[in-house]
């Protein structure tokens, strides 16, 4: 069968997404053995495995010569790649969890997004083979299925710069190295020696490796999937004598998976004032210190004082939940809605939500970097009130100018954004029993890749198929930014070349 160039494209690009997937889904098995579970968990692994590589090898035989990347092609391959990964990696859900497609599909796609939405209850007595799995395609989907599958493949420059810019944020943005391959290497590089590192302090603070794993693996990857129902809180629970720097530990990582990786790799190589200079940074600590001293008023306000014999716990808890949300990891020591947090911070929660973390980091939302170039546009209009006709200001970052075509980018995305969430919200008022704010919270997780939400995960999972189908659009859109998603209903893009 002759293939036209855009099809050839895609299937065998696609095709070579399958054929890694089918291999990275056989590591699960084992904990099967490990752990000694149930025989009938290895079909759970086995047949999506064996299903990936073989329409892997389908796809991947065409006319490799016609293998042409545009951005167009790029973007659909980028779009369906997340989406065919996503019904993959919900397989082994289905037939080992015996939960229904929507639910696994739905989950899929929360690990891959990193968003972290829950429709999974009683985490604690599922098998351990199935909970690595989950915290595993959140580690993979925290830096991008597509940027993995080129690290482990791709080996020439090429074209390939195009799938990385298809997924990465829609902003231009420095690289470490001009190479795509080489950047591309780098950032896995710092994102695996982060997950190590977690993974021993935890290990050092006497939790158990498997715990000690899987939250390693969803904490820099802005995940936040726990192997237990009340997340991260789990460990003051059950009387953990390390709770306290276990907390601490998931802080600092939370804030690294939060930060832009490039500013990563400057003080790795010895520039730290990065860390202080980087305008988007300074924000991001503004925004977190800002965050951190409202809620404080806002409970001294309504507790008439704050309780000095409990600070520590309150500064630990509230700084805890305040950075879970802006990096959008979502973990949790105290529920969002529980009367610790007042009025205030609710609100406040839901603009972290919005905002999120960092260009290339690994965090979810709108993007601290887009909300300082938007203020500074503000800023300008209110200067051209008053300012000559002829002046000339410039929207600058870190003294360089940001072109007004990419200013209106920002612009278009941050429409859309809001856009899904306001359509999102008004769907799952319109079929549940929530409320304006509890269904406007739920929307603004899943858009923002957060997780946290102002109901239970009970209402969550019982939601009907069409709001939790409305949130996988959501989680897919938010997580690539809306146009890889958007291109794929777009006829245009259709078009033979």
């Amino acid at each position: 069968m002759v293939l036209n160039q855009k099809v050839s494209t895609i299937f065998y690009l696609l095709g070579s997404l399958l054929l890694i997937l089918g291999l990275l889904l056989l590591l699960p098995i084992f904990f099967i053995v490990i752990y000694n579970e149930e025989s009938v968990l290895y079909i759970s692994f086995i047949i999506p495995a064996l299903l990936a590589i073989i329409f892997g090898l389908i796809l991947t035989r065409v006319n490799k010569e016609k293998i042409k990347l545009t951005l167009t092609n790029s973007m659909l391959v980028c779009g369906l790649g997340w989406i065919v990964a996503s019904v993959i990696g919900a397989l082994p859900f289905r037939l080992g969890l015996n939960k229904s497609f929507i639910d696994s599909f739905f989950e899929a796609v929360s690990g891959f997004t990193t968003t972290g939405i829950t429709v999974f209850q009683g985490l604690e007595y599922m098998p351990r083979s199935i909970l690595f799995w989950r915290s595993f395609i959140q580690w993979v989907g925290g830096l991008g299925i597509l940027t993995f599958f080129l690290v482990v493949t791709f080996r020439s420059e090429g074209e390939i710069w195009q799938l990385f810019d298809a997924e990465s944020h829609k902003i231009d943005t420095s690289r470490p190295v001009p190479n795509v391959m080489k950047t591309v290497k780098i950032l896995w590089s710092i994102y695996i020696g982060f997950t190590i590192l977690q993974m021993l302090l935890l290990i050092i603070f006497q939790t158990s490796f498997y715990d000690a794993l899987v939250h390693s693996l969803t904490s820099i990857s802005t995940g936040g999937f726990s192997s237990y129902d009340s997340s991260i809180g789990h460990f003051k629970e059950i009387g953990h004598p390390f709770y306290r720097q276990i907390e601490y530990i998931f802080i600092f990582f939370m804030l690294m998976g939060g930060i832009n990786f490039l500013v990563h790799f400057k003080v790795i190589t010895g520039n730290f004032r990065e860390m202080i200079l980087d305008e988007e940074i300074r924000y991001f600590w503004g925004l977190i210190m800002g965050a951190l001293i409202i809620i404080f008023i806002n409970r001294a306000v309504v507790n008439g004082g704050l309780d000095l014999t409990a600070l520590e716990a309150d500064f630990r808890k509230t700084l805890f939940q305040i950075v879970a949300l802006a990096t959008s990891t979502g973990y949790g020591t105290e529920y969002i809605g529980s009367p610790f947090f007042p009025a205030l911070a609710r609100q406040l929660f839901m603009l972290l939500m919005l905002i999120g973390g960092c260009v290339g980091s690994t965090a979810g939302g709108f993007k601290v970097l887009r909300v300082a170039i938007l203020h500074k546009l503000f800023k300008r209009e209110l200067k051209k009130i008053y300012l000559p006709k002829n002046a000339v200001i410039p929207v600058t970052i870190d003294r360089e100018i940001i072109k007004d075509e990419e200013v209106m980018k920002i612009a278009a995305l941050f429409f859309a954004w809001l856009a899904l969430i306001l359509v999102g919200s008004g769907i799952t008022a319109l079929f549940s029993n929530l409320d304006a704010f509890e269904a406007a919270s739920g929307m603004f997780s899943a858009v923002g890749n957060m997780g946290p939400f102002y109901f239970s995960v009970e209402e969550m999972a019982s939601m009907s198929s069409g709001i939790k189908l409305t949130y996988i659009i959501g989680m897919l859109a938010g997580r690539l930014e809306v146009l890889p998603i958007f291109i794929i209903f777009t006829k245009q893009a259709w078009k033979w070349e």
